[in-house]
This record gives C-alpha cells, structure tokens and sequence, in this order.
C-alpha cells in the first residue's frame, strides 16, 4: 500500500486527497432527500439553482387530520412546513411562481387546487401563520419576500420575472419595494385558491368575483372550534369555583350530588359560551348591529332570558343571570374579530375600547349583586 493509502501524514507523502465534491444545493431550508422525507414529497426537481421538492397535489388522510387537529389548536403552533422553493408537476423556466405561507394548511389548500398544472411554490416564513393574518402581523411581508427570492436564487430558476401573491397578503407587501430589490413584479391571484386555474388560464388576469371575500356560513363555521378551545381552560376554572361554593353551602352532601348542582349551575354560563363563540359568529351578517361585542351581548341576552324564564328565577339571581351572561357572550364574539374578514384594525381598536370596558362593569355588578344575596341569606335578610 502506498503512503497515500496509510495513515502517514500526507504532506509529507507528497500527495493530497482531493476533497469531496458538496452535493448541489436545497431550495428549501433543512430539507434533506437523502434522510425521511413528508409522505406528500413526491421527488426532487433540479434547477440552475439547485433541487427542489416535488410535491403531490392530492392531499393524504394525515393531511386532513392535521387540519382537523389544527382548527381544534391541537399542535396548531406547529402545524408548519419548512420555507423554500417547491415543485407541482413538472415545471420549468416559463412556469408560474405562486407565494404562500409556511402554515401547512395554507399551503395544502393551494397544492390541491393545482392538480394537473406545473408551477413554482415558493413558501415564506410566516411563522406557522395563514397568509391573511401573517401580512397584518408583518411577517407575510416585503422584507421576507425578498430574502426568499434573493436567497433562493429564484432568478435562476424562472426566465420570467412575476411573482404571483394571494390577495389576502397584499396589507403586508409593497409591491413596488419588491420589484426595486428583486426585479421581480408582484401580481395579485384571487382570494380563494379554488379560482388559481381559472386565474392562470386567463393569463393572470381575475374576474371581479375572484377580488370578492364571501365569508359565507361554512366559513364562519369551520373557525368557531378554536374560539372554542380558547374558553376551555377559564370554563374549567369556572367549574372548579362552582364546585367549592357547593361544597361550602352544603358540606356534607355527597360527591356525586355535589357534581351534579356543579353541573346544573354551569348550564347557563355553559348556554352564554356557545351564544358567543359559536352562534353569533355563524349568525353574524343577521343579527342588528355592526359591532361584534354588540352582537355577542344579544345573543347572549336572548340565552339569559330563555333561561331565566325556564327556571322562574327569582328577581336577584334573574338580574345576575341578565348581567352577567350576555357580558360573557360579548366578550367571545368580540373575540372572533380576529377571525373575521369583516373587520378592520381601526374598528377593532376602537371596538375594544368601548365594549370591553361595558362588559366588565355589566358583569361586575352582576356579580356583586350575587355576593350581596349570598350576604343578605346568611343573616336572614333575605
């Protein structure tokens, strides 16, 4: 064996090994073919610029467990792919660019809509946020734009120079900014990804009724489980309040009747929950009234009525009830502002800072008026 196949110092050989050669470079950031890669990644497309995954349009059963999972928060923080330049069909230099965001079910809602068409994605770093939200937020932006095009040498990839955003990102980019830094023009697709072929095959050019936000009952639908599970946490404190003031009125009842008045004393605030995180919010465009706390507050009062008639309160506990629960409706729907196309930052704002502070006092003097009738029968006043 010579020098060079030992393990002698090869300066002193007189030889050198030559180093290996860097495999090409990955469009899409910590993206490894050679380790496991996502069950919808069908292979990899090369470039003048480097590899990029090609994905399958047609969505998975995980895929639409995930979703599932991710409306009702469950892992939705980390519901996310990686940001980078990926493959649908079999593009090339003439293929259209679309943008979207690194929140998985962002970018499954707009792969499956491009079933038999060959297109460039090129996925930003939204931090796991939908488009539309991430350009209010920033991150869905001018500046991430640019690194992602410039970074990946997307002028590489493409001969054309036309990035093509959704419309619900257009609050958080200036197109003429990105134009300047990349040389790229930004055109804006159509609100719903559904009408991308339609788009495409009309030479980027959208119908009046693409630029139109339905927000239609299936959309409003479809985002009350999350309002849901954000209450989850303060119904079971509440629950847990309601149990110790039973077992304080009657400390020697058994358990499982202590549970069942626990139970029966959560049903109306249980009734005002659903009236504000999932009535109003699907009921929204018919209930009177623009602002959301308003229209939380009256689905709420409609619940409080129906139930105080139900249960032939008495004047005190009927007045509490009446405070107190369409307060917390209020509260969630004002909540779904968020969620909602129907809203803008100012009004929401200003929304905020009228509502909230009715709300509390409503309910405060709902519950000191509680406290007092609590007071009034343990000295025999009432």
């Amino acid at each position: 064996m010579g020098c060079c196949g030992s393990t002698a110092d090869e300066t002193t050989c007189g030889c050198s090994r030559t180093p290996e050669k860097a495999g090409p470079t990955v469009l899409v950031d910590g993206f490894d073919p050679a380790k496991k890669i996502p069950p919808w990644v069908a292979g990899t497309v090369s470039t003048a610029a480097g590899i990029a995954p090609r994905i399958f349009t047609k969505l998975l059963a995980a895929d639409v467990m995930g979703a599932w999972k991710a409306r009702w928060g469950i892992g939705r923080m980390n519901y996310t792919i990686a940001p980078g330049l990926y493959a649908v069909g079999t593009p090339d230099v003439d293929s259209p660019v679309l943008v979207s965001a690194n929140y998985k079910m962002s970018f499954d809602r707009l792969r499956r809509e491009l079933t038999g068409i060959d297109a460039w994605i090129l996925v930003l770093d939204t931090k796991g946020i939908n488009v539309w939200c991430a350009a209010g937020k920033g991150t869905f932006g001018t500046d991430e734009l640019v690194r992602r095009v410039n970074g990946f040498g997307l002028e590489d990839v493409v001969a054309h120079r036309r990035l093509i955003l959704p419309q619900l990102g257009a609050p958080g980019v200036a197109a003429h900014e990105v134009q300047r830094r990349t040389g790229f023009k930004v055109i804006y697709g159509p609100v719903r990804a559904g009408d991308l072929p339609a788009f495409l095959i009309a030479g980027n050019e959208a119908m009046p009724e693409m630029r139109q936000v339905a927000f239609s009952f299936m959309d409003r639908l479809v985002l009350t489980p999350i309002e849901l599970v954000g209450v989850i946490k303060p119904a079971l404190v509440l629950i847990g309040l309601l149990f110790v003031l039973m077992l304080i009125r009657k400390p020697s009842a058994p358990f499982l009747l202590l549970v069942d008045h626990t139970i029966v004393a959560f049903v109306p605030f249980l009734g005002a929950i659903l009236a504000g995180a999932v009535v109003a919010p699907t009921l929204l465009p018919f209930i009177p009234g623009r602002a959301f706390a308003w229209k939380g507050w009256l689905v709420g009062l409609v619940w409080s009525i129906i139930f105080v008639f139900s249960i032939s309160a008495d004047w005190t506990l009927a007045l509490f009830y009446l405070l107190v629960l369409p307060a917390v409706s209020g509260y969630l729907t004002m909540n779904f502002t968020g969620a909602s196309t129907y809203t803008s930052l100012s009004g929401v704002v200003k929304e905020m800072k009228t509502a909230l502070g009715a709300l509390v006092v409503s309910a405060g003097l709902g519950f000191v008026l509680l406290l007092g009738r609590v007071a009034g029968q343990a000295l025999g006043i009432l």
